[in-house]
């Protein structure tokens, strides 16, 4: 594994990083009476800083990127095809380009063929859970400026505020055509559903992305061998929950059109039990690639997010049988078929002659969800999801663009999944169609894509679990927060260069760090002062029941 380190690539030692870091922290509070007042997206006070500082060298690269784009237009006719696919949690090391694979029951070789055809993700972050990533991807901002902090549950009212603007909304009015298959986490009502939030076209799941529940009386090992039996013992059924709670669980899933509401699918893929989920994803890709091959004849360009339940409880009865697949593990035999059905979408873009004007993008929610092991992901690092941990929020993730992305790269640069949002709406012309009038937390990372490692824009991320900052990442530094003790600031710092599995967290070796951390933090709250967080309307839970700053 390719670990490097930022500050080695940048000929800095760790004294000067310190020293780089207090002068971004101090800097970065003047910062946020001037972001104001800026044009375009209004990006928070730290990365106003670093890309002040880097703005002749990125104002190079962006003319190299414009004339990339601007012959692939002339080539095509129109801007690029854009698919982002969202994994549903697979930890990092879990793909065989990690160290997984076949060597741990989970054969991914043509995901590895995609990695290497195109960029390995090193340093690719997520939020710790599934709805705030699905938030993180949608709107490019941090969950907690939406007001949805946490996970939402089966039935629940909240959702996705209609104030918020999606990818999906950029892309549609930049002349996109725009389309989102699987789980889509964001909200159950209609209001809150992806065809009333700039989808054209949307086939999702519901009840707020939760596995199917299902009595046991049905017989797992016969009727889905490699499906985790029954976990929610005490669920009656549906029907007779709908009676006691008045949450209709009922339909589980739906097509919606944009400007002409919804309506249930029918079949397996929409029927409560063992075998949706599988019915499910193959008439997903089904539509997806029959969806590709329609759109490839269009003048105007596409834009699919495909968020896949590759990793619920239910297994692939398809794949049950392949060769190496670990055979208690039913998100093995699922990765089996989610990796084919990857593959069939890259050969219908090749087959149709587009896959050199269409950037796909691979990438995880989060971390593996351990609750249900050994029907699970796994990470090499500390944690899992829900955590802010490397283990909780560092994921794979990888990028294919034949001719536009050099293939075999592996960067260390960080990404994270925000920044999907802020890339693809550059990429398709529309960053004047990103509101100004908030925070958007995504950094374009085109350069990175195009020019290759070290070009990434993103030198720092603040990871939030709900509606607190759990930890900073800068460079190869990473701190998390905690309550201080007798005078002492809660604090425990990490190199995740040199200790990616944050085995030694300590306070006094970053001593230094403390002031230019707490730096950052004032020029961090500051900007959440100047543009308020929407007020959250979930139930608070944990350590957001007490109040805080």
């Amino acid at each position: 594994m390719r670990i490097t380190s930022y500050a080695r690539r940048h000929r800095r030692g760790t004294f000067e990083v310190f020293c780089v870091f207090l002068a971004t922290a101090v800097s970065g509070i003047t910062c946020t009476a001037e972001l104001a007042q800026a044009k375009g997206p209004q990006f928070d006070a730290p990365f106003l800083d670093h890309q002040k500082k880097n703005a002749e060298r990125w104002a190079v690269e962006d003319q190299q990127i414009d004339q990339k784009l601007a012959a692939l237009r002339d080539r095509f006719g129109k801007r690029p095809n854009i698919i982002y696919i969202l994994a549903d949690d697979v930890g990092w090391g879990e793909l065989g380009w990690q160290g997984g694979g076949k060597h741990r029951g989970t054969p991914t070789p043509e995901l590895d063929r995609m990695a290497q055809e195109g960029m390995r993700f090193w340093s690719a972050y997520a939020e710790p859970s599934c709805t705030p990533s699905r938030i993180a991807i949608n709107t490019g901002r941090h969950p907690v400026r939406t007001g949805l902090l946490s996970v939402l549950w089966p039935g629940q009212t909240e959702g996705l505020s209609a104030e918020e603007k999606t990818v999906a909304e950029v892309l549609s009015d930049a002349g996109y055509n725009t389309a989102m298959w699987g789980k889509w986490h964001l909200g159950d009502l209609p209001e809150h559903a992806p065809e009333n939030q700039g989808y054209d076209y949307a086939y999702y799941g519901m009840w707020n992305g939760a596995p199917d529940n299902w009595p046991g009386s049905f017989d797992m090992y016969n009727d889905a061998p490699n499906s985790m039996k029954a976990m929610f013992y005490d669920f009656p059924g549906a029907e007779e929950y709908k009676k006691r709670t008045g949450i209709d669980l009922t339909e589980a899933a739906f097509v919606g059109r944009k400007g002409e509401g919804r309506k249930p699918v029918e079949g397996v893929a929409g029927t409560l039990g063992p075998d949706r989920q599988e019915a499910f994803e193959a008439e997903s890709i089904k539509q997806i690639t029959a969806y590709v091959t329609d759109k490839a004849k269009d003048d105007k360009p596409f834009f699919i997010y495909w968020a896949t339940y590759t990793q619920q409880l239910q297994g692939s009865k398809a794949h049950h049988n392949d060769k190496h697949v670990d055979k208690v593990n039913a998100q093995a035999s699922a990765m089996a078929a989610h990796n084919a059905h990857v593959r069939q979408l890259l050969d219908t873009l090749k087959a149709e002659g587009i896959a050199e004007n269409t950037l796909v993008v691979w990438i995880s929610d989060n971390g593996p969800m351990y609750v249900f092991y050994p029907n699970s992901g796994y990470s090499w690092l500390r944690g899992g999801k829900g955590d802010v941990l490397e283990g909780g929020v560092r994921v794979p993730a990888m990028a294919w663009w034949p001719g536009m992305i050099a293939p075999n790269q592996d960067p260390v640069d960080i990404l994270h999944l925000t920044d999907l949002f802020t890339t693809a709406a550059r990429l398709g012309g529309a960053l004047d169609q990103i509101p100004s009038d908030r925070v958007t937390d995504g950094i374009d990372q085109t350069a990175l894509l195009l020019l290759g490692e070290d070009h990434g824009r993103r030198n720092m991320m603040f990871h939030y679990s709900g509606g607190v900052l759990g930890a900073i990442r800068y460079e190869d530094f990473k701190v998390h927060l905690k309550a201080g003790h007798g005078g002492l600031p809660g604090m425990d710092f990490y190199n995740v260069m040199r200790d990616p599995g944050e085995k030694f967290g300590q306070l006094y070796p970053g001593l230094f760090a403390v002031t230019p951390i707490q730096m950052i933090l004032k020029s961090h709250m500051l900007m959440v002062r100047k543009f308020p967080n929407r007020v959250s309307e979930t139930v608070p839970q944990g350590a957001e029941l007490t109040p805080h700053d």
